[in-house]
């Protein structure tokens, strides 16, 4: 590395802290506008889902059209901001529906564009550990 990075200024982390917990208003809102605009609108754009792997913003936009809004019993834990700098950041999350007992587990990279903090890949997944039994199981 040939510069150093200074890890979570303060201002810094406070900007993408906002920026994420508008993300995750307008998810629960299910705001498909605002989630757009908060995703890196090009092809290099990846988010890898629960049961989905989509390569390009508008790949993403156009699964966020047909998939299942998040429901607004969503709450999370654990979230921990990391940035890199004033322009590198991500942001880890634990998440319940509010339904069940299953946790999900959210990563993002963000990057700071002149514009405004963008979201430039994701992942998506459920901790298997937390699933409820199948009827099958008792049988």
């Amino acid at each position: 590395m040939t510069a150093f990075l200074t890890v979570n200024i303060p201002q810094v982390v406070a900007a993408v802290k906002a920026a994420f917990e508008d993300y995750e208003r307008a998810l629960v809102a299910n705001e498909l506008a605002t989630l757009d605009s908060y995703f890196w609108d090009s092809m290099h754009t990846v988010r890898y889902g629960v049961a989905e792997n989509l390569y390009g913003a508008r790949a993403i936009a156009a699964y966020r059209r047909i998939c299942q809004p998040v429901g607004p019993k969503r709450k999370l834990r654990n979230t921990v901001i990391t940035t890199f700098g004033h322009d590198y950041a991500t942001v880890s999350t634990e998440f319940r529906d509010g339904e069940t007992s299953r946790t999900g587990r959210q990563m993002q990279t963000w990057v700071r564009f002149s514009e405004q903090w963008k979201v430039v890949a994701a992942h998506v997944s459920v901790d298997l550990s937390t699933l409820e039994p199948s009827e099958d199981e008792f049988v």
